[in-house]
């Protein structure tokens, strides 16, 4: 993300990234994430989930809920411009930024509120990795207790590894369960908001073709036909994550299928970071930190509230 935002305001590179390298920036931060949100899926498996208990998949699914609807609701309260309030609690409340590119994917949100999203999710879950094991001792947290903390709270996935290891192999092991239940709840959020936004643009279509005798409201109504239910790379998640749950792949296979996933991703996240636009991200800078700060405080909150109730 760093590298697309810095090479995007260098005077000499500035012209090359909003110009010829433009069409394929844009190509990574799409399609490049799609499939690395899909190669994200054997990461998953059913038995991972299973074996958290009903007690601790209550705490992360509530987590999740109560991050993305009050982030959503705050953000627009904030007056936040855009799919802005969506993508920030997209990735606060799953998975950081891949989690951000799948959403944006089915909201055809804008390419600057995509990485304004990004930057924000990026920039709080590096300063988890900080703040948090400040943390583990003063709140009176065993290595189990912090490690499910991490694994609900903190968003990146590597973001969750590099904060939790700092208690111990117990805390690292719990972190990455609890946050492989979270990366799982991103087919059915995305697929859930892809079928409310359906309906949205049929009725708008309707309420369209009432005021003009049809043609812009059939015209609409085709397009919003087009598009998928449930979008394709969402599938291919969940068959991943089938796939990893059969336990027939390799090892060697889930390694390297890990090391492309990790860089489709770092590719998408250059492509986003280039589109980033700082004169528009200190414009909105205070409503967009005062969302972040907020949403980090509600979902560590509801986790560690969940964590102690689940011990």
């Amino acid at each position: 993300v760093v590298a697309g935002v810095v090479a995007a305001h260098v005077p000499r590179l500035r012209t090359v990234v909003r110009g010829a390298a433009r069409p394929g920036l844009s190509f990574a931060g799409k399609r490049l994430m799609r499939v690395g949100v899909v190669l994200l899926g054997l990461s998953v498996g059913l038995d991972n989930i299973a074996g958290l208990g009903w007690e601790t998949v209550a705490m992360v699914v509530c987590t999740v809920a109560a991050t993305f609807a009050g982030t959503v609701w705050l953000g627009r309260r904030l007056g936040l411009p855009g799919d802005q309030p969506l993508l920030i609690a997209t990735g606060y409340s799953i998975c950081g930024a891949s989690a951000v590119g799948a959403m944006s994917d089915v909201s055809g949100s804008e390419e600057e509120d995509v990485a304004t999203a990004v930057a924000m999710v990026t920039l709080c879950g590096t300063l988890a990795i900080v703040v948090l094991p400040l943390l583990h001792g003063p709140l009176g947290l065993d290595a189990t207790q912090f490690g499910r903390w991490v694994g609900a709270g903190v968003h990146d996935v590597g973001q969750v590894v590099a904060t939790a290891q700092t208690a111990g192999p117990t805390a690292l092991r719990e972190a990455v369960l609890v946050k492989l239940m979270r990366v799982a709840m991103l087919a059915p959020l995305v697929a859930s908001v892809g079928l409310a936004l359906r309906r949205r643009r049929r009725e708008d279509a309707a309420r369209a073709a009432d005021g003009t005798g049809g043609d812009t409201g059939a015209r609409e109504g085709r397009a919003g036909g087009r598009t998928p239910i449930v979008p394709l790379f969402v599938v291919g998640f969940l068959a991943m994550v089938a796939l990893r749950s059969t336990g027939l792949v390799p090892h060697s296979a889930l390694d390297l299928a890990h090391h492309a996933q990790e860089l489709l991703l770092a590719a998408a996240l250059v492509g986003l970071g280039s589109a980033v636009h700082l004169p528009s991200l200190v414009r909105d800078g205070g409503r967009v930190a005062a969302l972040g700060l907020c949403s980090w405080i509600v979902i560590a909150g509801v986790s560690y509230g969940g964590v102690l109730l689940t011990a």
